[in-house]
């Protein structure tokens, strides 16, 4: 075939054949996105010369212009591939392939080479999602910080000065020491989510601020991802299946869980499923997106899930379809219960008993002849909640259904009953007719769906945020978890009760915690009860949860900071550190963290790689590097995997990586420490000092091999990880993995450390709760059984002792606000990342939408597409409205995570929707000691609330301004702003001789932002509020 192309060494515009790469685009009309101009390109296409009709074979030798060719050709061609990720709060990790050319990211690719589990499952590649496929965009982004940057306005005015490093670390440095030297160290907090996604980013300043004796915070429980219903019940800290043994499953539930769209990587192992005749059930208040590749869907009215379980667990225990032996051997349901009481009925209440243990912490069943005996495994008998040198495989068969008298110790006798029988009681209420009046569910359906899961033999179920985002949130997870005990649906390949919201913990737990919290005692506080109270919003309750919070904080089961001093006072809040996320966006109460919490502090710190809403309303932004220009790792429990971010390009601008910010900060501490030769300060709470004077020492120290200066760089912590941690270098055995493993491929793990409820096998995906269903050890909890039954006073008092359900919980105004608030996690983000992302908004309408069933929308005049007020008496909102046919009528959905600069007035999503604390969440339990339930990061805290909202939408038009806030407020008195962050090649704002100028923010037209003109005074208020505005009731809203 010929090839006529034009010669390389001319523009093609100087061919024989008369048409020019220039010319030939303009034609095409791409002059405009190419940079190109002239006059009559619209008439170039049809003016071509050259062009000629040939006969037989050889046309493509004719065509006048081939080069365009080479232009495709040369975008799958670079200079260079880097394997990376995205660090973002996704159970994903995909890994991909970065392309460079010409020292820039090119484009990015799923790498597609995980090894197999086995030959029977699904391949697990590739692994992505069309938000990763575009992360290149962020890289070169307009919003992408690369220079540091002070406020020169007030918070959230977006009035931005560029400073210089050492400017922006003397500064932070200086009110560190001052903070710390003041004896106000634990007044120094920071914030950081889900460790998995990067440990080396999410360590770098965990480490500086527990050297210093700051703070670190929770996420899980914050965020609603925790359930509480698995430590309640099990005793543990969120254990699932990886996404691959979905697969191995015959019978799957998905209950609030949308896989196809906040799992788009594993989805496939659901959908593929369906081809070895799995049946998947979907129960979602919506048509959802996996609803519609389910055999049988169910919509049970919101907030009701835990009534659904219930009545399907009724089902299956009056029909006999439970598994009696699993009851017996691994749950608490053979437990005597005092009926004076309500207590567990303990081995030191009854003289016929005794044990080696403590007879306090031993429990009591009854045998078939009806003796008593102590139930093995129970806490009494254990050193601790995890130790498992004891077994619960019973030598004797107890009875499950017992109810009689007992001698007690000290005279006289007690009524007793099995757990068991307190847990039918509790079930005979939620009668077929009594589940379709509650839920909408027909009273058949959902019994033929809980015969058909106890009957399958290996059935699952897929737990999600639309279950957790409720105030009883617990009672739904407790319900839920009844159906696969009741069932012995757990401990098997294909079976279980898999949470998959956000991700709890670390593979390389030892190795990260070494990294990340050098200091023997750690300084953690639950991130909801510490913005609840430093909101103010404790005073505004009403009286019995207020005192029940205030009595979890006195008795010290929830720990909050600053501690009160000697003289009885607490000091506010003083410096806050927030990477690797977006606090203040994503935050419930937003109004009470504007007005109350945010005044409180001094400084405001945020590392961030782009221009996000808690950028906006912070005092200094330091440029982070990219995905693409660090070191680090990146694993879920999605899958049991390890694979590496590394550098495809160098940090752009002046941007560097997380760890080396804060090492650079360390270092500007002991600086000025050393400088003005600081004494350590001893720390109150714990025995040990605070000495500024060796902090970066201390921070590049490998303590655990004591070798200074070990840790400088990202990647000798990459090393450091792997190194100290059971599933990449285990104690048994001659394996080992390496960063430089990774990066050739990702590994699967070689073990589960003990943080794992079940070893990791080879040739099947891992399962959790194998070491106690199998292996027969203790679970971790009070009774060392399932615990269904909790004898705490608190959970007595407020009769969910066993699981039942109660109505949600939500602003009592149904009438002047009958629409429920719903804020899922959409497609097209990963929370707020990617909703600034011009790709992703093409995807949908560019904008913040909120769903209505249309009938709600016909009743209010509204039509798809208009421009609505969402508004309660918190706060209100302007978006557009898609009329959803699918949606369940009663409901406003607005997806989250869409940034303040995205909305018309300061609010956002999450201003709607107040802060709640549920007093059951703030237990320790037992009460005096708390092995099984007592506060640790991420495992047991009070989670925040979502879903427990109400509201009205009306059109903007008909707006009266009397419920809510003023929405005719003028505009300088709403309008959000979004800086522009200084371009590459300004010289200012830092002059010659490197002081800084203040530099005057012009609009920008960031994708999803609005085009606004930057105030010229103060920071415009929040909808009329200002600090020091009383606040009322929980939510923290303005006065009346």
């Amino acid at each position: 075939m010929n090839d006529n192309r034009p010669n390389d060494a001319g523009d093609a515009g100087e061919s024989s054949r008369g048409v020019g790469r220039r010319d030939f685009l303009k034609g095409l009309g791409l002059s405009t996105a190419l940079g190109l101009s002239g006059a009559g390109v619209a008439d170039q296409f049809t003016q071509l010369s050259g062009i000629e009709r040939v006969d037989g074979e050889d046309y493509i030798g004719n065509y006048p212009y081939r080069d365009w060719e080479d232009f495709y050709r040369e975008k799958w061609d670079w200079d260079s591939v880097a394997r990376s990720t995205h660090g973002v709060n996704c159970t994903g990790s995909c890994s991909w392939n970065v392309y460079v050319k010409n020292g820039q990211v090119w484009r990015e690719e799923q790498a597609a080479d995980y090894p197999e589990i086995n030959d029977e499952l699904p391949s697990s590649n590739p692994r992505g999602c069309q938000k990763g496929a575009c992360y290149t965009d962020y890289v070169n982004a307009e919003q992408r910080i690369k220079y540091p940057l002070r406020r020169t306005g007030q918070r959230g005015e977006g009035k931005w000065e560029r400073i210089s490093w050492e400017e922006a670390l003397t500064e932070i440095a200086e009110k560190v020491i001052e903070e710390v030297q003041q004896g106000n160290y634990d007044a120094i907090s920071g914030f950081t989510p889900i460790p998995a996604m990067s440990p080396i980013s999410f360590a770098s300043g965990s480490r500086l601020i527990s050297l210093i004796g700051g703070v670190v915070h929770s996420f899980y429980d914050w965020y609603s991802d925790l359930p509480p219903g698995e430590p309640i019940t099990w005793g543990t800290q969120t254990d699932n299946a990886e996404s691959a043994d979905w697969y191995n499953a015959d019978y799957i539930i998905a209950w609030g869980s949308n896989i196809n769209v906040t799992r788009i990587p594993d989805a496939k192992f659901f959908l593929e499923a369906a081809y070895k005749g799995t049946k998947r059930v979907g129960i979602f208040t919506d048509y959802s997106q996996t609803a519609i590749h389910c055999d049988d869907w169910l919509s049970p009215e919101a907030g009701t899930d835990a009534a659904l379980a219930l009545g399907m667990a009724r089902t299956i225990v009056e029909e006999d379809l439970y598994d009696e032996a699993h009851l017996k051997e691994q749950s608490d349901m053979p437990l005597l219960v005092r009926e004076d009481t309500g207590k567990f009925l303990r081995v030191a209440d009854v003289p016929a008993l005794s044990t080696d243990g403590d007879p306090g912490k031993v429990f009591v069943m009854v045998d078939q002849q009806g003796d008593l005996r102590n139930a093995p495994g129970s806490l009494g008998n254990r050193d601790g909640q995890h130790d498992e040198s004891a077994s619960i495989e019973l030598d004797f068969d107890p009875q499950l259904a017992v109810e009689g008298s007992v001698d007690l110790a000290g005279g006289g006798s007690a009524q007793v009953r099995t757990v068991w029988s307190h847990v039918v009681d509790e079930l005979s209420q939620y009668t077929p007719d009594a589940i379709n009046e509650i839920t909408n569910v027909g009273a058949e359906t959902h019994q033929e769906i809980a015969r058909e899961f106890a009957q399958a033999d290996r059935g699952k179920i897929i737990h999600g945020k639309g279950v957790n985002d409720w105030y009883h949130n617990d009672l739904g997870n407790r319900a839920i978890q009844l159906l696969v005990t009741l069932t012995g649906h757990i401990g098997r390949q294909g079976t279980g009760f898999d949470h998959y919201v956000g991700q709890e913990k670390i593979w390389t737990y030892h190795g990260w915690r070494e990294l990340s919290y050098p200091t023997e005692n750690v300084r953690a506080v639950p991130t909801t009860l510490w913005t609840y109270y430093h909101g103010d919003i404790l005073g505004n309750i009403e009286p019995e949860t207020r005192e029940r919070i205030q009595t979890a904080i006195e008795r010290g089961w929830m720990p909050i900071y600053p501690k009160e001093r000697e003289d009885g006072a607490r000091p506010d809040p003083s410096v806050f550190f927030c990477w690797r996320g977006n606090y203040f966006n994503q935050s419930k109460g937003g109004i009470a963290i504007e007005n109350v919490l945010w005044p409180k502090l001094d400084l405001i710190v945020d590392i961030n790689f782009r221009m996000d809403s808690t950028a906006l309303y912070s005092d200094i932004v330091l440029p982070a590097a990219s995905h693409y220009e660090k070191y680090d790792l990146n694993m879920t429990d999605m899958h049991s995997y390890v694979h590496p971010f590394t550098p495809a390009i160098e940090p752009l601008g002046g941007s560097k990586t997380d760890w080396e910010i804060f090492r650079l900060l360390a270092e500007k501490i002991q600086e000025i420490a050393c400088e003005r030769d600081l004494e350590p300060v001893s720390d109150r709470e714990f025995d040990r000092d605070i000495d500024l004077t060796t902090l970066h020492d201390d921070y590049v120290r490998n303590q655990l091999d004591d070798e200074p200066n070990a840790l400088v760089e990202d990647r000798a912590a990459c090393e450091y990880i792997l190194d100290h941690s059971e599933e990449t270098n285990p104690e048994e055995g001659d394996g080992r993995i390496t960063f430089d493993d990774t990066v050739e491929q990702p590994r699967r793990f070689l073990a589960a450390g003990d943080h794992w409820t079940s070893p990791l096998e080879e040739d099947q995906p891992y399962v959790p709760w194998k070491r106690y269903v199998q292996q027969k050890n203790p679970w971790p909890t009070f009774t060392g059984r399932q615990q269904y039954y909790i004898d705490h006073d608190w959970f007595l008092e407020l009769g969910e002792e066993v699981p039942t359900f109660k109505d949600p919980e939500v602003l009592q105004q149904p009438e002047q606000y009958p629409l429920r608030y719903n804020t899922p996690h959409g497609r097209w983000s990963i929370h707020s990342t990617w909703r600034d992302n011009e790709h992703m908004l093409r995807l949908q309408r560019g904008e913040p939408i909120v769903y209505l069933h249309p009938d709600d929308a016909e009743e209010r005049g509204i039509e798809d597409g208009d421009t609505v007020r969402i508004y309660n008496d918190l706060d209100e909102i302007e978006v557009g409205v898609k009329i959803y046919p699918s949606a369940q009528p009663g409901v406003a959905k607005l997806y989250f995570a869409w940034e303040r600069f995205q909305f018309p007035s300061r609010g956002n999503f999450n201003t709607l929707v107040g802060m709640y604390m549920k007093p059951t969440q703030l237990v320790q339990y037992p009460e005096d000691t708390g092995e099984h339930l007592s506060f640790r990061p991420n495992y047991w805290g009070p989670t925040g609330v979502n879903s427990d909202v109400r509201v009205d939408v009306e059109l903007v038009e008909a707006a009266s301004g009397d419920e809510g806030q003023d929405a005719t407020a003028a505009p300088d008195e709403t309008e959000n702003v979004v800086p522009e962050t200084p371009a590459d090649d300004e010289t200012g704002p830092i002059t010659e001789d490197g002081t800084a100028t203040e530099t005057e923010p012009t609009p920008t037209d960031t994708a999803g932002s609005l085009d606004v003109e930057l105030a010229d005074g103060g920071s415009p208020g929040a909808d009329g509020r200002k600090p020091g505005d009383a606040v009322d009731d929980r939510t923290g809203g303005k006065s009346q």
